[in-house]
């Protein structure tokens, strides 16, 4: 039950994650499922790529396919409505955190 309740929570924060860096280059599934990985999110690709389809159809992020060794690679970038709700989730995210951090 714990775990369920924790990846709804952490859903919040992935999507954060995702436009960080979305915002400061383009990025594809396996290249973000390691970078969270590296931070402690054990996601999968078959979950992370629909929350990258959804934040597309919400105009978050916008995809470009390229050609990569034969191979066609999706590759997401912020919108600039991507880009305002990252600003507003690091204000809202640092205000909590002054909060809750002690």
């Amino acid at each position: 039950m714990e775990e369920k309740i924790l990846r709804k929570l952490f859903l919040g924060f992935i999507q954060i994650h995702i436009l960080h860096h979305a915002k400061e280059h383009p990025i594809f599934g396996a290249w973000m499922v390691e970078e969270l990985r590296e931070h402690g999110y054990n996601i999968s690709s078959g979950t992370l790529y629909p929350i990258l389809h959804n934040m597309e159809s919400d105009g978050l992020l916008v995809k470009e396919e390229k050609n990569v060794e034969g191979k066609i690679r999706k590759y997401y970038t912020t919108t600039e409505k991507g880009n305002a709700v990252l600003d507003e989730a690091r204000n809202k995210a640092y205000e909590l955190f002054k909060e809750i951090k002690d």
